[in-house]
């Protein structure tokens, strides 16, 4: 920065006092392209915040998604969706719009394993990250496990304010550990919290019809389902594996 100003120490202080690191970083080359170019000062204060402000805005969704605690980062647009089962092929566009978190709708993918519930889950949980939506990822074993935690630690309050402030939360994993009563009515209180307000998207390994497996009160199991299926999608992902399938591919392609 040292053909402009003779002031360059005292806007490098006020450029930090401010907390302007975009500005302070494409300050020299956004005075050369005003310069050559002849901008006027209105211009190159818009040019020079303008890179300031969209850098935040991406640093913001980052920050999002890094708060969300996904398992893994899996993208809607690596699936390949001829290999979906085909009610989530055709019902993929419409989630995509992401109008079922506006609404506050559940989604409830069930099937056999590996035919991309939590890749389709995690995917739009980080386009919704993009877009503005905040979001948390966990799998219902370990939901259960914070919300025992914070009944002992006395802090339910504090976690059923979080879990309700999220404009997404999804729970993988639904079927793959058992509940007591005590267990299902913790879950079911804390997924009350978001019934017809906030999205959450379940993905189970098992239908409805066999909730009563790992819920053993027949009663409880019936409320959370009401509770899940309340302004919810349900989608049948049945099928042949999609990690096998994409296995195989990708085998054939190193032969």
């Amino acid at each position: 920065m040292g053909h402009y100003s003779p002031d360059n120490e005292l806007i490098n202080r006020y450029i930090k006092e401010l907390k302007l690191p975009t500005v302070k970083d494409s300050l020299e080359d956004v005075v050369s392209d005003a310069v050559a170019q002849q901008w006027d000062y209105l211009k190159f204060l818009r040019v020079l915040l303008q890179r300031e402000v969209e850098q935040r805005i991406e640093n913001r969704k980052y920050m999002r998604i890094k708060k969300a605690n996904f398992a893994q980062l899996k993208y809607i647009q690596e699936l390949v969706r001829e290999d979906l089962p085909a009610d989530v092929r055709n019902l993929l566009p419409e989630f995509e719009t992401l109008d079922f978190i506006r609404e506050g709708r559940n989604i409830v993918m069930y099937g056999n394993p590996g035919t991309g519930k939590t890749h389709i889950a995690i995917g739009l949980g980080i386009k919704a990250c993009m877009e503005g939506f905040s979001v948390y990822f966990t799998t219902v074993p370990h939901l259960l496990t914070q919300i025992r935690e914070a009944k002992t630690n006395k802090t339910m309050q504090s976690l059923e304010a979080r879990f309700k402030k999220y404009d997404l939360v999804i729970c993988d994993e639904m079927g793959y550990v058992g509940f007591d009563k005590e267990g299902a009515e913790l879950l079911f209180n804390m997924i009350s919290t978001r019934t017809g307000t906030r999205s959450i998207i379940i993905t189970t390994n098992l239908p409805f019809t066999r909730w009563e497996e790992v819920i053993k009160d027949k009663v409880l199991c019936s409320a959370l389902v009401d509770r899940l299926c309340h302004k919810a999608r349900l989608v049948n992902m049945t099928g042949p594996s999609y990690r096998v399938k994409e296995t195989q591919k990708l085998l054939k392609n190193l032969e």
